[in-house]
């Protein structure tokens, strides 16, 4: 008898054991998955503002060259440009709460809501699944 309960215990302690080691990587695979998604999204962004520094880069040179040749002075054109370009640039750090901060504190919270969501439908779905099991 006391073979069976040793047993029983020896048993029942691999298999806790073996449940928490699967548990532990399931952890891990769903953190490197939430890391992966978060530095999709960081490098996408990080890509979208180079694209957008190279656009204003790019238009700032035509309208310096515009100006330059409607003046007659690329100096005077360049000046123009560049002072555009500092104005532009009071504006943005003027209306930054609206125009940076906000929407990209919008978007990161609507993707961890989201994030939050899905974990709360896979929670859902084991509780139902447990409940179905339970009344087989």
């Amino acid at each position: 008898m006391e073979d069976n309960f040793s047993n029983y215990f020896t048993e029942t302690g691999k298999v806790a054991r073996e449940y928490l080691e699967t548990r532990l990587d399931l952890i891990k695979l769903q953190a490197a998955g939430k890391l992966s998604k978060a530095l999709g999204l960081f490098f996408s962004l990080i890509m979208a503002f180079l694209l957008f520094f190279f656009v204003v880069v790019f238009l700032g040179m035509v309208l310096g060259f515009w100006i330059g040749e409607r003046t007659g002075s690329m100096t005077l054109g360049f000046s123009c440009a560049a002072g555009f370009f500092i104005v532009l640039l009071l504006v943005i750090i003027f209306f930054r709460k609206g125009l940076i901060e906000r929407p990209l504190a919008n978007m990161l919270a609507a993707e961890l809501v989201e994030e939050i969501e899905e974990m709360e439908e896979k929670i859902e779905e084991r509780r139902e699944e447990k409940r179905k099991a339970s009344n087989d």
